[in-house]
C-alpha cells in the first residue's frame, strides 16, 4: 500500500556580524526545522510526492536524482517525479530550502522504490523483435535528424538531408532487448551538441552551433536499461543515463512513431552552456537489417517512380511525371513517401497522419485519403499525407490534379509544393506553392497560395474563386509555372496571376504533397458531429 513518513531536521541557525551594506534585506535568518513529507505510489509505477516545509523558507529546490533539474516549489506544496528505472533500489533525493538573501538549509530524504516497468506486448515486439532488435539511423532519407521549437511539433528550425551529418553518428546501433536492457555502440567518438560539450569536457571551447564528435562512453551508460511509459496515451522511452546516438542532454523521447519497420522520436534539450531556450530534437531510425516494408499500410517497394522519360519542349504540353493511381492498394513508393505523426504540422492542427489503409489507400483508379474521428496516439483524428520529396522534384511546369473534395466543418485538403531545399532552407524561406487548398467551414471556396519570407502564414499572398458542387464531384486544379509568372486555374479557367521573379524562391526544384488535415489555423472549428469523409484524388500529371 502507499506509504507515507516525514523527515524533519532541526538546524541552527547561526547569526553573523557584519558591517552594514547599501542593500536592505532585513533579518536574514536561515531556514529552520525543515521537513519532508514523502509519498510514494503503492503501484509500483515509481511516481513520488514531496511536500517540503521549514520555517523562514521562501521556496524550496528538490533535485530528485544526480544531475536532474531542480523542481521548484512553495512552502507545503507537492514536488512529483516519476522514476522509470524498473527493480527494486534506494533513491537519494536532496531538498534545499532557501531563505532571504539566499541563505539555505537542505536534507537528503532517502527512498525506497520498486518499480515494475510495464510495456505492452505488441510495443514491446516492435522495439525489441523477439529476444533483441537493433537499429540505425534512417540516414538515406531526408528529415531523418532534425531540430524545432519546444511550443512546435515538427523540426520548423532544421532538418537534415539524407546523410547530411557527421559520420561518427551514423555507424552508431541501438539495440533494444525484451529483458528491458539497452546497448547503445558507438565507434568511440559520438556526436554532442555544441551546447553539451562542456557538460563532458569543462575545459572544452566549442564553436557555436558546431556539434563535436567526442568520445564520451565513459561518461555515459552504453550498456543499460529502458523503458516505455505510457502518459494519458503518449508513450515516453527512457534511457537510463544514455542517449539515442545524438547527445542532446535529452535521456526520455516522446515516441511519435513506432512500427516494426520505424522508430520517431522526440526529446528536449535544456542547454548545458551557454544556457537558452529548449530545443526539441527528432530522430528517426529503422532496424539494422532493413526488415519491413513502411509501417502498417507501407509502400509498394517494387513501384517505380512515374517518370515517362520524355523531355519536356519549354510549352508545359509533354508529360513528364504522373501517377494515375490505377493499382490498387497501397501509394507507390517510387513517387510517395508517407509523413507520420501528429502535433499539427505548425498549423496546430488535429490529426495524426497514419499510413494505414483506412487514411490512406488506391481502390477504384483514385487515391483515397480520409480522415476519422477517433482516438490515436493522443490525437482525436488521423488522416493521411504524402510527398515526392526525394523522389520526384521540378522546376517550372503544368500541375494538373483532378480530386473530389471532401465535406465537414473543420476539413482542410490540400494539394500543393514546397522547395526541395526545405532541409538547408527552412519554411518559409524554402517556398511554398498551395495548389489547391479548402476548408469545409466555407464550402465550394477553393483557395491557392504563396509563401515565402515576408508573405507567410496568414500573410500569405492569396486568391480564391468559387466552384460550385467540389465535394460532389471532381474537378481539375491546376499551377502553370514558369520563370515569368504562376498561373493558378480551376478546370482550365484561371483566376490569379503571380508576377514570379528572381526576388522570390520559386526558380529552383520543389516537390509535390497531398494531405488532408483537420482543424488548425486554416481549417478553422472542428464539426463536433464529424465522423469522416474523403478526399479522392483521380490523377496527378505534370507537364513541362
Amino acid at each position: 500500500m502507499k506509504y507515507i513518513y516525514t523527515i524533519g531536521i532541526l538546524l541552527l541557525a547561526v547569526v553573523l556580524g557584519c558591517q552594514k551594506d547599501d542593500f536592505e534585506f532585513g533579518d536574514i535568518i536561515t531556514p529552520t526545522n525543515l521537513q519532508v513529507t514523502v509519498s510514494v505510489a503503492d503501484d509500483n509505477s515509481g511516481n513520488v510526492t514531496l511536500v517540503p516545509s521549514a520555517e523562514n523558507a521562501i521556496n524550496f529546490h528538490v533535485i530528485f536524482s544526480d544531475g536532474a533539474q531542480p523542481v521548484v516549489v512553495g512552502n507545503g506544496l507537492e514536488a512529483k517525479n516519476r522514476y522509470t528505472t524498473p527493480g527494486e533500489y534506494q533513491q537519494q533525493v536532496q531538498v534545499i530550502a532557501f531563505g532571504r538573501a539566499g541563505v539555505s538549509s537542505s536534507i537528503v530524504v532517502t527512498l525506497d522504490l520498486n518499480v515494475d516497468v510495464f510495456i505492452d506486448p505488441v510495443v514491446l515486439e516492435m522495439i525489441a523483435g523477439n529476444g533483441s532488435k537493433n537499429w540505425i539511423w534512417d540516414s538515406s532519407n531526408a528529415g531523418h535528424f532534425g531540430v524545432g521549437d519546444p511550443l512546435e511539433n515538427f523540426p520548423n528550425y532544421f532538418s537534415a538531408a539524407p546523410n547530411q551529418l557527421n559520420p561518427c553518428m551514423y555507424d552508431d546501433v541501438l539495440t533494444f532487448n525484451t529483458d528491458l536492457t539497452y546497448t547503445l555502440e558507438t565507434t568511440e567518438a559520438s556526436f554532442i551538441n555544441w551546447a553539451e560539450v562542456k557538460r563532458f569536457f569543462p575545459d572544452a571551447n566549442p564553436g557555436e552551433f558546431a556539434d563535436e564528435c567526442r568520445d564520451i562512453n565513459s561518461q555515459i551508460a552504453t550498456n543499460t536499461l529502458f523503458s516505455i511509459i505510457d502518459n494519458n496515451g503518449v508513450q515516453e522511452l527512457v534511457v537510463t543515463n544514455s542517449m539515442l546516438s545524438y547527445w542532446s542532454g535529452a535521456m526520455s523521447y516522446t515516441i511519435l512513431e513506432l512500427t516494426n519497420d520505424k522508430l520517431v522520436v522526440r526529446g528536449i534539450q535544456d542547454p548545458f552552456d551557454p544556457p537558452g531556450n529548449e530545443l526539441a530534437w527528432y530522430h528517426t531510425f529503422v532496424p539494422q537489417d532493413g526488415a519491413g516494408g513502411g509501417g502498417a499500410g507501407g509502400g509498394d517497394t517494387d513501384c517505380e517512380t512515374s517518370v515517362t522519360g520524355d523531355t519536356g519542349s519549354g510549352n508545359f504540353d509533354v508529360l513528364v511525371w504522373a501517377d494515375e493511381f490505377d493499382t490498387d492498394g497501397v501509394v507507390c513508393s517510387g513517387n510517395w513517401k508517407h509523413d507520420l505523426g501528429a502535433g499539427g504540422w505548425g498549423n496546430n492542427e488535429s490529426q495524426y497522419y497514419t499510413d494505414r489503409p483506412e487514411n490512406i489507400k488506391v481502390e477504384n483508379g483514385n487515391l483515397v485519403i480520409t480522415a476519422i474521428a477517433e482516438e490515436f496516439s493522443g490525437a482525436n483524428y488521423t488522416s493521411g499525407r504524402i510527398r515526392t520529396q526525394d523522389n520526384f522534384e521540378f522546376q517550372y511546369g503544368r500541375v494538373e490534379i483532378r480530386a473530389k473534395l471532401p465535406t465537414g466543418g473543420g476539413t482542410w485538403p490540400a494539394l500543393w509544393m514546397l522547395g526541395a531545399d526545405l532541409p538547408t532552407n527552412p519554411w518559409p524561406g524554402a517556398g511554398e506553392i498551395d495548389i489547391m487548398e479548402h476548408r469545409g467551414n466555407e464550402q465550394d471556396r477553393i483557395n491557392s497560395s504563396l509563401h515565402f519570407p515576408g508573405n507567410s502564414g496568414g500573410d500569405a499572398i492569396t486568391s480564391s474563386t468559387i466552384i460550385p458542387g467540389a465535394s460532389d464531384s471532381f474537378n481539375t486544379y491546376e499551377v502553370t509555372w514558369s520563370e515569368a509568372d504562376i498561373r493558378f486555374a480551376v478546370n482550365g479557367n484561371v483566376f490569379y496571376v503571380f508576377p514570379n521573379s528572381q526576388n522570390f524562391p520559386f526558380n529552383k526544384d520543389f516537390f509535390l504533397i497531398m494531405n488532408f488535415a483537420m482543424g488548425g489555423d486554416f481549417g478553422g472549428e472542428i464539426d463536433p458531429g464529424f465522423t469522416q469523409s474523403s478526399m479522392e484524388v483521380d490523377y496527378i500529371r505534370v507537364y513541362q
